[in-house]
């Protein structure tokens, strides 16, 4: 098989130190790289002295307001013209010199195979319950959703994550990409469209990133309220799968860890932390019922509602 040409991707804002380790292990794959495409919100926040150091990133500046979490990658997805994009966010790091290599294999097990993305390993700062989390959203082995998983799987069916995920450019394209607009969860929404349209999505567990956040419950309400709000603009992915299935599973199964781990003075924390997702998510699901002013102080993505 000919080797096909891959483009990184990555949309970034106000980019520091991770960033930079990000480029250095990029350059550093085994795995040829034809270019990385940079989409910087603010040309202030970005640091000039890059454009000597990395002189094969191809950077385009946008003014914040024109930002999108779908738009945005979809117009990064127009400059290029490889055969595979890999999309990846600013904060996730390659474990290895083998992630692109071991990613973009997992597309061509079999040629159905529209995404694959990347097991997600905990930062050395994680929580304790965080790096569970992890563990369970990230196994440590490989697997293929399709069409027919969603019966048991239900919305996990259409995961991926553009931490670090792989796309087939060709069938992308036939698709539509990402949507032109919207708060969040663009990944998912256009892992929907692959699924019904037949296609299938892997997880490649070779392929290996760090990356994870110490959220407060704060911060939790806020995502999770994006991440409510996006399901309920695309009731034609979401609205006919179970979503609130894998949550509880998750909560069950973190509960008997901290126990089954003799943690359990973490067990209160973990219960106030889970109970600021599912109100944060609710509330998206139900957000056009909400004064404006709610709305704002709920959403972690203030100007996605300034149109």
């Amino acid at each position: 098989m000919m080797e096909k040409t891959i483009d990184v991707i990555i949309p970034t804002y106000h980019p520091g130190r991770e960033f930079e380790q990000l480029i250095e292990r990029l350059y550093k794959q085994d795995c040829p790289i034809n270019k990385i495409i940079i989409m910087n919100t603010e040309d202030a926040l970005w640091n000039k002295e890059w454009d000597e150091k990395y002189p094969f990133l191809e950077v385009h500046h946008i003014p914040k307001a024109e930002f999108d979490h779908g738009g945005t990658r979809k117009k990064a997805a127009g400059l290029s013209e490889a055969d595979i994009m890999v999309f990846m966010t600013q904060d996730a790091l390659p474990a290895d010199r083998h992630l692109l290599r071991n990613l973009t294999a997992a597309l061509y097990d079999d040629e159905q195979t529209g995404a694959a993305y990347a097991r997600q390993l905990p930062n050395a700062d994680c929580s304790f319950v965080e790096r569970y989390t992890r563990s369970f959203n990230y196994p440590e082995f490989s697997s293929v959703r399709t069409k027919a998983d969603l019966p048991q799987y239900g919305i996990k069916t259409y995961f991926c994550s553009n931490v670090c995920a792989a796309y087939k450019k060709d069938i992308f394209e036939k698709l539509g990409g990402f949507v032109d607009r919207t708060i969040f969860n663009e990944d998912m929404i256009y892992a929907g469209n692959l699924i019904q349209a037949g296609y299938k999505i892997a997880y490649a567990a070779e392929a290996r990133v760090i990356h994870s956040h110490n959220y407060s419950c704060i911060q939790q309400f806020h995502r999770n309220f994006d991440l409510g709000v996006s399901q309920a603009e695309h009731p034609e992915i979401f609205e006919s799968v179970k979503s609130e299935g894998e949550g509880i599973r998750l909560v069950k199964q973190t509960f008997s860890y901290l126990i089954a781990k003799k943690k359990i003075w973490l067990i209160p924390g973990f219960i106030m932390q889970s109970g600021f997702k599912y109100a944060g998510y609710l509330a998206g699901k139900k957000y056009r019922k909400l004064p404006s002013g709610v709305i704002m102080w709920c959403t972690m993505n203030p100007s996605y509602w300034n149109v």
